[in-house]
């Protein structure tokens, strides 16, 4: 073959982003906008083909990127309800709050599908000038004389990606993170497994049985209730259907010997959440890892040429009161597009060229939240929180409202310590345990 018969080389862009959820289309988003060459690569048929989330997103991180994003994006409902609940087998005490602003212009949080969610996020790239390639998994990393990154290989024949950023968005256990030698080996300490079933309930049977009006939406989110292996559960409610699940740690589920639909089931029939679900009809069942070490678990974020994202970077925020994930994905891929935008203009995708990235990170709520609740995930599935507290708590509320006539009531120190001493709790260590509580929710 003559040299103008040679094929030419593969072209060449500013930045390969591997994985086209929320923080992979925010990061070709914000490169798109600033005038580079960005390809998605997504192993799925379509952007949230392979994604099985189906909950709560908040997003405020939406405001400055896509303004009034609220009026298109394609939501199941808009949450006025937020309830917290502590349950035991038998027991169920709840925290409700209930905010009518929520449902108002510009939100607080909505149920969404991630099918959904995902491939609307990435059009917004698309739009900007992002090209997506679907169907299409990344099975390495590719090199140049001087073993610096410089793309992706792909299971496509020629399918090499030339760039001068790699940005790896391709969730928990980042196979791209772990081959840069950014990610360590996994660790079950730190996952936890969530498993979720879609029941079908008709929306008027939504609305009357959870007190909602149309398009409202019900977030519960639950400690205890997952038959002794630690964890919790969670009910949403979408427009004609409801996600019902839980999420527990991998190796309490493993020592239990117990299956994930188990404590789905068991989660279902419990008191507090079985007449909810009433006629309710499954459509559909998931499973999969979240990384919940927080910030004590994160990769280095940065090497010469790659930034790693969103659950690639274990930037999932589990701490009871708060579970959230794809707006800390959203507001990691922005930083990770605009830092990577600014290092190939200046020619230096250097680590320390696009150190840029962690430090935006600092300053953003997405590390700064994460910073100040790394003790969090520790606590919430901590034994004396999973097997005594939660029997503390409920039986401490059952006793103050039993009305005890004839006898008088007894008040809540005396109830206090009858409940202490029924549950082998001592005052230090409750003592000890609120201060660590305290501190982590400062």
């Amino acid at each position: 073959m003559t040299d103008e018969q040679q094929a030419p080389d593969p072209p060449v862009f500013d930045a390969v982003v591997v994985g086209a959820g929320p923080a992979g289309a925010s990061a070709a988003l914000a490169l798109a906008r600033a005038g580079r060459s960005v390809v998605m690569v997504e192993r799925g048929p379509f952007p949230g083909a392979k994604n099985v989330y189906g909950g709560v997103v908040y997003g405020r991180v939406l405001d400055e990127v896509i303004p009034h994003w609220w009026e298109q994006v394609p939501v199941q409902r808009w949450v006025v309800r937020r309830s917290t609940m502590i349950l035991t087998d038998t027991q169920a005490v709840t925290l409700d709050v209930r905010s009518q602003a929520w449902g108002a212009q510009p939100y607080n949080g909505m149920t969404v599908f991630r099918a959904d969610f995902d491939s609307w996020l990435a059009q917004h790239a698309i739009d900007a000038g992002a090209r997506l390639l679907t169907s299409t998994v990344a099975t390495g990393l590719l090199r140049d004389g001087s073993g610096r990154i410089c793309g992706v290989r792909t299971d496509r024949p020629g399918g090499d990606l030339r760039a001068r950023v790699v940005i790896a968005c391709d969730g928990v256990n980042s196979f791209l993170a772990k081959e840069a030698g950014l990610l360590p080996r996994a660790d079950a300490t730190h996952m936890t497994l969530g498993a979720k079933e879609v029941l079908a309930l008709p929306a008027g049977v939504i609305e009357e049985r959870f007190g909602l009006g149309p398009h409202e939406g019900l977030d519960i989110e639950a400690v205890g209730g997952t038959a002794g292996v630690p964890g919790g559960g969670f009910l949403y409610t979408n427009r004609d259907s409801v996600s019902v699940g839980v999420v527990v740690s991998l190796n309490g589920l493993a020592a239990s010997g117990r299956r994930p639909e188990d404590l789905i089931a068991s989660f279902k029939a419990h008191p507090g959440i079985a007449s909810y679900l009433k006629g309710a009809e499954v459509k559909e069942y998931s499973a999969h890892l979240i990384p919940e070490g927080g910030y004590s678990t994160m990769p280095e974020l940065a090497t010469d040429g790659l930034l790693v994202a969103g659950d690639a970077a274990a930037m999932t925020l589990a701490a009871g009161i708060w579970l959230e994930g794809v707006n800390f994905a959203i507001g990691a891929g922005l930083e990770a597009g605009r830092a990577a935008a600014t290092a190939i203009g200046t020619g230096d995708v250097s680590a320390a060229g696009l150190s840029g990235y962690r430090r935006a990170l600092e300053a953003s709520f997405v590390l700064r939240d994460h910073k100040r609740l790394r003790l969090a995930p520790d606590l919430v599935l901590s034994d004396r929180m999973q097997q005594q507290y939660t029997k503390v708590l409920c039986d401490i509320a059952e006793d103050l409202f039993t009305v005890t006539n004839p006898q008088p009531k007894p008040g809540l120190v005396r109830i206090m310590r009858r409940v202490l001493r029924r549950h082998r709790v001592r005052w230090r260590d409750l003592a000890r345990d609120g201060l660590d509580t305290a501190r982590t929710f400062r």
